[in-house]
């Protein structure tokens, strides 16, 4: 197609002439005008109180006392010449807020947030910033507390403090006109001050939305929500409020979210929140929430989000919650829920992305209806006493990413890994103590199949499979996490294990492997090759993962950057040397080769990883020395080589320092403070002999039945 031409009649030609003269005069009539209007400059008191601000930016404000202050960078000026709008949001502003912005008595918008302010507030801002409407000074380094208003006739329509440091009480800074007050993620004490922004008889009938999460409020609830009837969100979750929910927080009608998590909130949760016909967002999860999800639930036609996981919740998900077809999210995780799982009909969610019913007394097969649910991707039915075989239906769910159904009683794993296959987008895969006692899957007609391509997650621990590492695993070539503890794996660890380019934690531990630490092992990529672990995708978990830690606590994460680099071989019958190139997995964060029957002498090679928090190399047969070189770990913050056969001098410095005597007990030949020996100048007694130390390939390991290792994945 050929542009278009612009072309002239002859009528517009004749015009040029008149037009290109009016143009000219208007142009000579501004020009005119303009020394007039830069006569004009903004008030003297708003341009002294501005420059005393003195406010240091990351690059020069145009702000200078030879210039007109409402040509300035962040101000606007009303028609008398007035301040009306300091407004500089992110501009990289440091410093303190100065007592000059008082002065600035006209002033209706003050916006200084995302910069990196200090300091307390001047006394009187409230009190003297009269006709102030906007105020928002998040993201600061703000603190102490809020000066005290004495402004009985507050503008004030938008409150933001959020994100600072400010503590104490909140004062009365509020008006009839707030619309939005918003003071999370401070250190705000005491009982929520309801009363300071919804007043009985106040008329506070504008006030839509408040934050008062991320503080230190405690005590329960008090009553007066009622009286700010248009009020639309109240959130005040991670806090540490107590009691029951005021039942008046049921009489507001105009309620779309109602966020309460991490609190001490108990009893009921009452059965008049069904009332609130109008809420998308229903976030009560950890508190100590008792009885049953209310059976009306389903009244709350317009829900989107309803989270009400880690509570003490009983009986069975009421079948009334069919009627909330706009769910998006349905997390009711660590509760006591019962019932025959595969008797609710999920069928009516065709907007479900996320569904978490972990760790609950569900009963019954894996639900057929779930796999109507095609928006689905993320599932955890993970703790649950669910029975039966993963179906190819499961297939249909093409946007599933994230499946955890471990801890349950399900069987046929091969048949389960054949299915699964076909979901082509699933990037975590987590079916940890299930399919007990069989065979780990390793058809040959599995190694054939094409599938996984996207899996960066794949746990299968405490299932207690038997064989041999598969050799399918080798095709996963986006794999990160591979778990595969607690089992009875026999046979050498595989190199290839050592080429899958993204792999950065392993665990291996507690099986019944034998052979040698395969230096393979030692070049894998993400733990060796910055340039490698900067390929790895960190991205989001659609659900969070928990780990059981040494000290027996569950460590939660998101995300996959928050995950420490491992490698975890203890709890097998590996023996050998520990091989010298073990020191190129420089960008390791944990190592454990504990209760093996390594031999030789501790590499001084392991001294060069420095990013090293832990290291286990206890239950062995090392002999010689400490290498010295061991104190320049700064980050090792756990350390064993308990029970060997080392002698010498213990290193001191560093985070040797810190490290007990059991760190360095069972080795009757070492010597230094840490130790039963102390004197070095004294005769060693002759090396023990570590009875059980040397294990059987049949012998289930002892941490199979007593749980001991650094973490295995729970869900």
């Amino acid at each position: 197609m050929k542009p278009n031409k612009v072309t002239f009649s002859k009528d517009m030609k004749n015009d040029v002439p008149t037009t290109l003269l009016i143009f000219l005069c208007q142009w000579v009539f501004i020009m005119l005008l303009l020394p007039s209007c830069a006569s004009a400059s903004c008030d003297r008191v708003d341009r002294d109180a501005l420059l005393s601000l003195d406010f240091k930016a990351s690059s020069p404000l145009n702000w200078s006392a030879s210039s007109d202050c409402c040509l300035w960078e962040g101000i606007l000026c009303g028609p008398d010449d007035r301040v009306l709008h300091l407004w500089l949001p992110g501009r990289g502003l440091s410093g303190s807020v100065s007592p000059a912005i008082t002065n600035l008595t006209y002033l209706t918008h003050l916006n200084l947030s995302q910069n990196t302010l200090l300091g307390v507030l001047p006394d009187g801002l409230f009190s003297s910033l009269f006709h102030l409407q906007v105020l928002d000074l998040s993201f600061n380094r703000l603190n102490g507390h809020l000066p005290i208003s004495s402004n009985e006739a507050s503008k004030l329509q938008i409150v933001d403090l959020s994100s600072n440091y400010f503590n104490g009480t909140i004062p009365s800074v509020t008006s009839g006109s707030l619309t939005i007050f918003n003071v999370s993620k401070n250190s705000f004490a005491g009982s929520i001050p309801i009363s300071v922004f919804c007043k009985n008889g106040s008329n506070h009938n504008n006030l839509t939305f408040v934050d008062l999460s991320f503080n230190r409020f405690t005590d329960p609830i008090p009553t007066g929500l009622a009286s700010c009837s248009k009020l639309q969100v109240f959130r005040a979750g991670f806090n540490a409020l107590s009691g029951h929910l005021p039942d008046d927080i049921f009489g507001l009608a105009d309620l779309q979210q109602l966020s309460l998590p991490v609190n001490r909130l108990s009893g009921p949760i009452g059965n008049g929140i069904v009332g609130l016909t109008n809420l998308k967002i229903l976030e009560l999860n950890s508190n100590q929430f008792v009885g049953n999800i209310p059976s009306q639930i389903g009244n709350l036609v317009r829900l989107e989000k309803l989270v009400l996981h880690s509570n003490n919740l009983t009986g069975a998900i009421p079948p009334s919650l069919n009627n909330c077809t706009n769910l998006s999210t349905l997390n009711l995780r660590v509760n006591n829920l019962t019932g025959e799982l595969s008797a609710f009909n999920f069928s009516t969610f065709q907007l479900l992305t996320t569904l978490d019913l972990g760790n609950n007394n569900f009963t019954g097969k894996l639900p057929q209806s779930l796999y109507s649910c095609k928006s689905l991707t993320a599932i955890r039915l993970a703790s649950n006493n669910l029975q039966g075989q993963i179906l190819p239906e499961i297939v249909a769910l093409e946007s599933l990413a994230f499946l955890s159904i471990s801890n349950n009683n399900l069987t046929n794993a091969t048949g389960a890994f054949m299915v699964l296959m076909g979901c082509k987008n699933l990037t975590t895969l987590v079916l940890t103590k299930s399919f007990l006692l069989e065979p780990l899957p390793n058809d040959e007609s599995l190694a054939d199949l094409d599938g996984f391509h996207k899996l960066q997650v794949l746990a299968m621990g405490g299932c207690k499979f038997t064989g041999q590492v598969p050799t399918w695993i080798a095709k996963l070539k986006s794999l990160q996490v591979l778990d595969l503890a607690f089992n009875l794996i026999t046979g050498s660890i595989p190199g290839w294990l050592g080429s899958l380019p993204k792999l950065l934690y392993m665990d291996l531990s507690n099986n019944l492997l034998t052979g040698g630490f395969p230096e393979e092992l030692c070049r894998m990529p993400s733990l060796t090759s910055k340039e490698a672990d900067d390929k790895v995708e960190r991205s989001y978990l659609e659900l969070p993962l928990s780990l059981m830690s040494r000290n027996g606590t569950n460590q939660q994460y998101n995300h996959f950057s928050q995950l420490p680099p491992t490698l975890y071989l203890g709890w097998n019958s590996l023996s050998g040397n520990i091989p010298i190139e073990i020191g190129q997995l420089k960008f390791l964060h944990e190592l454990d080769l504990s209760h093996n029957n390594f031999s030789g002498s501790i590499p001084v090679q392991i001294s060069n990883l420095s990013n090293l928090e832990k290291l286990d190399l206890s239950y062995n047969h090392l002999s010689g020395a400490i290498p010295a070189s061991l104190t320049a770990l700064n980050f090792l913050s756990f350390f064993s080589i308990a029970y060997n056969d080392l002698q010498g001098f213990v290193p001191s410095g560093g985070q040797f320092s810190t490290f007990t005597i059991s760190s360095f007990e069972g080795n009757p030949r070492l010597c230094g403070y840490q130790t039963a020996q102390q004197s070095c100048s004294l005769s060693p007694p002759s090396p023990p002999v570590f009875a059980g130390t040397q294990r059987s390939s049949n012998k289930i390991p002892s941490a199979l039945i007593f749980g001991i290792t650094f973490s295995i994945f729970l869900v």
